[in-house]
């Protein structure tokens, strides 16, 4: 019995599937700075989402998300539109979670667990949903443990690096 079929299935092909969202949920850190997505404007005398969120982080994950949903669509001709649509989904999870903490008097740069984990994969996989080819319930699974895993590393990674001031 071969274990190409099960390993791509559980392991290769979420990878492929979430990699956009990942990309557009990182570049941010790499290429993002500059005038806040929200122009400094508040809602209640509280701050839409903050100095963090900026446009040029935003467009950034945008561009990383498509850009690798370009390179998946030559093997996978399936994967542009869903990848456009993780990025998208990425971005409207992880600016809602700072909308919620702007509501909450939480400080930017502090930690909401799970939101701060999982908002921008659970948005990508919505807002990818309409395209279909989701993975198998165990490669959903898979991807679970992996974001959380890779949440704690890249941030921390991302921290050492003095990319960010917080390791979340």
């Amino acid at each position: 019995m071969s274990l190409i079929g099960p390993l791509y299935a559980v392991v290769l092909y979420p990878i492929i599937y979430i990699f956009p969202a990942y990309a557009a949920n990182g570049a941010p850190v790499l290429f993002g700075g500059g005038k806040p997505l929200d122009f400094g404007k508040s809602i209640s005398g509280k701050r839409i989402f903050g100095d963090h969120k900026t446009i040029r982080g935003t467009a950034s994950g945008l561009i990383a998300g498509t850009a690798v949903g370009l390179i998946e669509f030559q093997f996978l001709n399936q994967m542009l539109p869903i990848a456009f649509m993780m990025a998208v989904g990425a971005m409207v999870g992880d600016l809602l979670g700072s909308f919620l903490k702007r509501r909450m008097n939480m400080k930017p740069g502090s930690s909401l667990p799970v939101l701060d984990q999982y908002g921008f994969f659970i948005f990508a996989l919505i807002f990818a949903s309409p395209f279909g080819s989701y993975p198998s319930v165990y490669g959903l699974a898979f991807l679970v443990l992996l974001t959380g895993l890779l949440h704690v590393l890249t941030n921390m990674g991302a921290k050492r690096l003095k990319l960010k001031d917080v390791p979340w």
